[in-house]
């Protein structure tokens, strides 16, 4: 058996191989899909099979992960940090580079039980594909909708511009449909994504197009996460400010974690703080009780929303605005 441990970052990843107990020393990959090909190549010229362990690193790890988890005689392991962190510890290793991390987690696969990571489902996956998809070509036609307006402010632009943008524009619509009408027809085909889909409608302000986006996320996601770190991966969890004069600055959310999910939560948010009830409660409550401001109010409104959405999915039930806020006086 082959060990190999990968220190996974943003945009690069360390490798360290472990053959016949022996460490080699740190190789560097592009952490795309691109380079996932040669990384797998390289593992694969090993004799025998390689177990691969690496750390849950937000959305860093993910589609590296998959595309391991697909590739012959490799086998996956997906550790907590604080397991990789108390093995270091262990091992009486207090210095910290991207290679020594490797190095630690390939030693982890030596001596640790293997514990195989979990590839979500193939619907699942390809909905988290379809959705991102919908994201980034709806990012593109907000940005030629802000340079249409732009160009019919004035008379000097030509016609053909025009009229070429607004058909740039309606093609990605149809774009965006086909991918939506294709994720709904996955959800459809799948009884239990389907019940998951049905209960997130469920909350006023969310429809088709975030609960698709939502969905395409949350699926993907270890059954075993809690609330919390739901919201950590997320980058709604607060971050305290208190640093030399910026002492006692109130908290923002850290934004460190799935930007998707955080722009699938958002329009839902909005509408919600505008007719849910309890939710238009909550969103008062948090200006006028705790002097937030409306951003910060609507960020607040995001991740109870989230929180919400667990239980939601959890425990199989739908949308209950008294557990998402009490609204003070009602039912008395």
């Amino acid at each position: 058996m082959n060990y190999v441990g990968i220190d996974v970052a943003s945009k690069e990843l360390s490798v360290v191989f472990g053959v016949n107990g022996k460490h080699r020393k740190a190789q560097s990959f592009e952490n795309k899909a691109e380079d996932y090909k040669r990384l797998i190549s390289s593992i694969q010229k090993l004799a025998g099979e390689t177990i691969v362990c690496m750390e849950a690193t937000g959305v860093h790890h993910f589609d590296l992960a998959v595309a391991l988890s697909r590739a012959e005689r490799i086998k996956v392991m997906v550790i907590n940090p604080k397991a990789a962190h108390n093995f270091a510890k262990a091992l009486n290793q207090r210095s910290k580079t991207d290679s020594i991390d490797a190095d630690v987690l390939t030693s982890y696969a030596e001596r640790m039980e293997f514990v195989p990571w979990v590839r979500p489902c193939e619907e699942a996956l390809s909905l988290r594909a379809l959705a991102r998809r919908i994201s980034a070509i709806g990012k593109i036609k907000a940005q030629l909708k802000n340079q249409l307006y732009s160009l019919t402010a004035t008379e000097e632009t030509p016609d053909i511009v025009i009229a070429q943008t607004k058909t740039l524009i309606e093609t990605l619509e149809q774009q965006i449909n086909s991918f939506r009408s294709s994720a709904l027809e996955i959800i459809n085909q799948n009884d239990e994504i389907q019940k998951k889909y049905t209960l997130i409608v469920s909350v006023k302000g969310i429809a088709d197009a975030s609960a698709v986006q939502l969905l395409g996320e949350l699926l993907s996601l270890p059954a075993k996460l809690s609330v919390k770190q739901w919201v950590a991966y997320a980058g709604l969890d607060p971050r305290q400010f208190e640093s030399g004069t910026s002492v006692s600055k109130r908290a923002r959310i850290s934004k460190a974690g799935n930007r998707y999910i955080r722009q699938a939560l958002y329009m839902p948010a909005l509408v919600a703080c505008r007719s849910e009830p309890n939710v238009v409660a909550y969103y008062a409550h948090l200006q006028n009780k705790r002097g937030l401001k409306k951003i910060q109010a609507i960020c607040a409104v995001m991740r109870k929303l989230l929180h919400a959405i667990y239980g939601m999915l959890h425990n199989n039930m739908p949308f209950d605005g008294d557990k998402f806020f009490k609204i003070k006086g009602a039912n008395m």
